[in-house]
């Protein structure tokens, strides 16, 4: 049972099954996404997840075999990502639904509708 009073199905605080769909970028998220069927927050976190960081790793990637600079936009574009997973996490441990502009408000949709 979790400090709210919500069940999570591997037993771990839904505040921690949150902040792990983060630290693994979109993987953990898809793994949480696949065993979570009944907690609507972590579902949330990890499609939320899913839906930020798998576009931006593609993008970094492609970014990067830009002739020149591509390395340097790429390490800036890793930085962002970092600092984003911090803000995400931080609030995914305070237990808040916070919402990414065009990401956040898909996830929402998807599984509060």
């Amino acid at each position: 049972m979790s400090r709210l009073g919500y069940s999570t199905v591997t037993g771990l605080d839904e505040n921690v099954e949150a902040v792990l769909c983060y630290l693994g970028f979109w993987i953990t998220g898809l793994i949480f996404l696949l065993i979570e069927r009944e907690n609507r927050f972590v579902q949330f976190h990890a499609l939320q997840s899913i839906l930020t960081f798998l576009p931006l790793s593609v993008a970094i990637y492609l970014i990067a075999w830009i002739p020149y600079v591509g390395w340097i936009l790429a390490d800036i574009g890793g930085f962002f990502s970092l600092f984003l997973t911090l803000v995400l996490v931080i609030m995914a441990w305070r237990g808040a639904k916070f919402r990414l502009p065009f990401s956040g408000k898909l996830a929402y949709e998807k599984i509060y509708r």
